[in-house]
């Protein structure tokens, strides 16, 4: 199948991340999300990262409006029923997954394909409540997915060998780079790298080193572009705790079980760079580099 039209449900820094990469690839992109605020936002967002991108040199200033007149947004499912895949990016959680698809499998035509950006979650229950469990398969984006090329590719046991071969190739259209992984707890990334930040925060917590310490440690010797404690105030500490929770309840490693001080942030809503605190202070809440 041909895709020319691409969903992405949650406007959250992922699923804007990801309309960024469908709609500069030339993609009529259609964002969704139940709040029309959450759509403006994204809109926002979307245009000041393709902006930074001109002033950088990485984008022709004529490319810009062309990109924006790509992407429209929806508060319905009907909204995407001329879509030819979606891929979510919300909760990861099994019931929202599993009602969104519901509510899209309702008004969408048989070809179209649902993509998962899970991470934690397997993609065959995700396709078992999808409606269409032969035309679901994982596409798990790395974060910031504008700016990071790697796409893990997952299919679910019942994942048919056309939709994966058709995700494959629109994943490759997109410019980006695809790996097959087997469906499983965390996949290749966030099998080492939940744990590892967790590890991070728990220096933290134990008051070995400060955070801007432990990220110039790791950028430094490890050579990562980003520190793990710069990386989670990108994810959202609430997006954190939910990540924990799914991947120690499936695998049940300690070092997956969320630290309390992540916890604690929440509570007191230093999430991150979306509020202007996490384990670093912000001078605003823009989640988008070039």
């Amino acid at each position: 199948m041909t895709i020319k039209t691409v969903g992405v449900a949650g406007c959250g820094t992922m699923g804007t991340g990801i309309a960024i990469v469908a709609a500069r690839a030339g993609f009529a992109t259609v964002l969704y999300d139940t709040q029309e605020p959450a759509l403006e936002r994204a809109r926002g967002q979307i245009e000041a990262f393709l902006r930074k991108s001109v002033e950088r040199g990485k984008l022709d200033a004529e490319e810009l409006p062309k990109i924006m007149e790509r992407v429209s947004g929806t508060t319905t499912h009907q909204g995407m029923a001329g879509c030819d895949i979606i891929i979510e990016a919300v909760f990861e959680d099994l019931e929202v997954k599993h009602a969104l698809f519901a509510g899209l499998d309702a008004v969408c035509p048989p070809h179209t394909i649902f993509a998962s950006n899970t991470s934690t979650i397997s993609i065959t229950e995700i396709a078992g409540g999808s409606g269409r469990a032969d035309r679901t398969v994982g596409m798990h984006f790395c974060l910031p997915a504008q700016l990071m090329k790697l796409v893990e590719m997952s299919p679910g046991l019942t994942t048919s060998d056309e939709t994966f071969a058709a995700a494959w190739e629109f994943c490759e259209a997109m410019k980006q780079v695809p790996v097959k992984t087997q469906d499983t707890p965390g996949f290749i990334l966030n099998y080492f790298l939940i744990p590892f930040n967790n590890d991070a925060i728990r220096l933290v917590e134990q008051g070995v080193a400060e955070p801007a310490e432990i990220d110039k440690a790791i950028k430094t010797a490890l050579g990562y572009p980003m520190g793990p404690l710069e990386l989670l105030d990108l994810v959202g500490m609430d997006t954190q705790k939910l990540l924990c929770e799914a991947m120690h309840g499936l695998t049940n490693e300690p070092r997956a079980a969320c630290p309390p001080l992540v916890r604690r942030m929440i509570a007191a809503g230093h999430l991150g760079k979306k509020s202007g605190r996490g384990f670093h202070d912000y001078a605003d809440s823009k989640t988008f580099g070039a």
